[in-house]
């Protein structure tokens, strides 16, 4: 099977509103959601992953913090890219996000 990156992405300003708006109450629902969805494809999952904070940039003239829409990473396996793919439907937990998006990367063997 192959291996693969998954981005949960959203802009920060969406996140950020989403944050603001939700109650403790909406947001243990959320997470409940996402341990279902978890609990769905257990077989499938190889890194649950986590959510990712500040982003800071290294480049040929140092350091910056910058800011990305990556909020947050898993590792799955599947067949093909297409497969994965399937995992992450329309009624997946994070695009009840308004602005989100999941973005799926095979991992290339070396």
């Amino acid at each position: 099977m192959k291996k693969f990156i998954v981005l949960y992405m959203a802009s920060p300003g969406d996140f950020d509103e989403m944050m603001k708006n939700t109650t403790p109450e909406m947001r243990k629902t959320f997470m409940d959601a996402w341990m279902n969805w978890m609990d769905a494809n257990e077989a499938s999952i190889v890194d649950g992953g986590a959510p990712l904070g500040k982003t800071k940039r290294v480049d040929s003239k140092g350091v910056s913090d910058t800011t990305n829409g990556v909020g947050g990473y898993s590792m799955v396996q599947a067949d093909s890219a297409d497969e994965a793919a399937k995992m992450f439907g329309k009624d997946h937990p994070h695009l009840q996000m308004p602005g989100a998006w999941i973005e799926i990367i095979e991992i290339m063997p070396m």
